[in-house]
């Protein structure tokens, strides 16, 4: 957890990167759907946009809103492979392994957490 606060301290230094928050339809969709739908989302985002070594469309293929998770990518410096290696030290140009998946998706539910004022238990849905 000290990782995600250093991680959040240097993105809080970033004028792009703290510009992004969730919107009122973020919001709205992130509570519909409940915390382990949106987990769910964001673990087969990035295991088909990110995970592999050469993402189709690198650098662009993450909307900046419709979704909280898009939005958390960017806020987060998970949206593509330049910016995974810039801001998580992952290099680009290999497959993200399981773990390296698993550690995105952490930050980026970590965040949309903040976003939603959410305190979670990982073991309940957060609905």
């Amino acid at each position: 957890m000290a990782e995600t606060e250093a991680l959040f301290a240097r993105l809080a230094r970033s004028a792009f990167r703290s510009r992004f928050h969730l919107g009122a339809r973020e919001k709205g969709y992130a509570d519909a759907k409940g915390r382990s739908v949106i987990a769910r989302h964001a673990a087969e985002l990035i295991e088909k946009r990110l995970a592999p070594a050469q993402p189709l469309n690198d650098g662009k293929q993450t909307p900046m809103r419709g979704h909280p998770v898009f939005v958390a990518q960017h806020a987060t410096g998970c949206c593509c492979r330049g910016c995974l290696e810039k801001w998580h030290h992952i290099p680009a140009g290999r497959p993200l392994n399981a773990e390296e998946q698993a550690r995105v998706v952490a930050v980026l539910m970590s965040w949309i957490d903040r976003e939603m004022g959410h305190t979670p238990n990982p073991g309940r849905d957060d609905r």
